[in-house]
């Protein structure tokens, strides 16, 4: 029995040791999607006068698969087998992290401002942790008060000084787009191990588009197409190269190494982001209020990201 117990503890001390190595790789990862993300509310809003929102989200992805192809498609070719084993899953993930998802924010961007969109999309960290609650996994006193002093801090941000927000119809389409991520980020922890990471990223962004044509083609029919200028040239290439390839890349590998629910508290830093980028780039104002929910937001992922013993 002895020599069992030290066999499961030093089992266990690995198991602790790699997850300690994995944690600060896992929120850089994190945080470095959720800064590049922040750059794509603005360019979204910053397309909503020139490209229709299936056509932005459309071209999006044709440009993320380009910037991917070089490094992921051998890969996803040489994996089309487990692709087809588990085109469900690949499905389900593309359906709401490609088709719907970045179509929601683009539509969302019509008639809501960058910063009101990357505060909305800051609740998706609340949704995640409750798939992870449900799915078994423990949050831990710490990181659920981290989550919600970072959610009360989106809130009064949202609302204005009011921890009850008054949404327009306009932001129910963040509203959903927010769902759609929280749960394309909890999906990926069902990612089966024989699906590398670059290859599953190109047959999502792939099916994805795929998925998009048909109301592609119905958008040209009824709002017709766009003229390309450099005005509406680089936000696409911005959201294609960076906010997908790279962005999704790192998201799905930070998810894989510390989860989605921790993952989801270093999201909170999104609307500090979309909020400073947003001033800066679009003119949107920023006061006191923002600056004191900026501290709350911030005060909460260092608590909910912080490790215990």
């Amino acid at each position: 029995m002895a020599v069992q117990d030290r066999v499961h503890a030093g089992r266990s001390t690995s198991a602790r040791g790699a997850a300690g190595r994995a944690f600060g790789p896992g929120l850089l990862l994190a945080a470095l999607a959720t800064v590049v993300w922040s750059g794509s509310f603005v360019a979204s809003r910053a397309l909503h006068d020139a490209v229709p929102p299936v056509q932005a989200a459309f071209w999006r992805w044709i440009v993320a698969i380009l910037a991917v192809a070089p490094f992921a498609a051998r890969e996803a070719w040489r994996q089309r087998h487990a692709v087809r084993r588990h085109l469900g899953f690949v499905t389900l993930a593309s359906l709401l992290g490609v088709t719907v998802y970045n179509t929601l924010v683009n539509q969302a961007g019509l008639t809501t401002s960058a910063g009101t969109m990357g505060m909305v999309m800051a609740a998706s960290p609340v949704l995640m942790a409750v798939y992870e609650k449900l799915g078994g996994a423990r949050l831990g006193p710490r990181r659920v008060t981290g989550m919600g002093i970072a959610c009360a801090g989106v809130l009064l941000l949202v609302g204005n000084g009011s921890l009850v927000p008054d949404l327009a119809a306009g932001d129910l389409w963040i509203v959903a787009a927010a769902v759609c991520f929280a749960s394309y980020s909890a999906l990926l922890k069902r990612r089966p191990a024989e699906l590398g990471g670059p290859a599953f990223l190109f047959a999502t962004f792939a099916l994805g588009a795929l998925m998009l044509l048909p109301a592609y083609g119905a958008s040209l029919a009824v709002q017709g197409g766009f003229t390309p200028t450099a005005g509406t040239a680089g936000p696409l290439v911005y959201v294609g190269v960076f906010s997908s390839a790279v962005a999704f890349f790192a998201w799905n590998k930070a998810v894989g190494l510390i989860g989605a629910a921790r993952a989801g508290v270093v999201y909170y830093l999104q609307p500090v982001c979309v909020a400073v980028l947003s001033w800066a780039l679009l003119g949107e104002a920023m006061g006191p209020l923002q600056f004191l929910c900026m501290a709350l937001i911030l005060g909460g992922v260092v608590l909910g990201t912080a490790r215990g013993r």
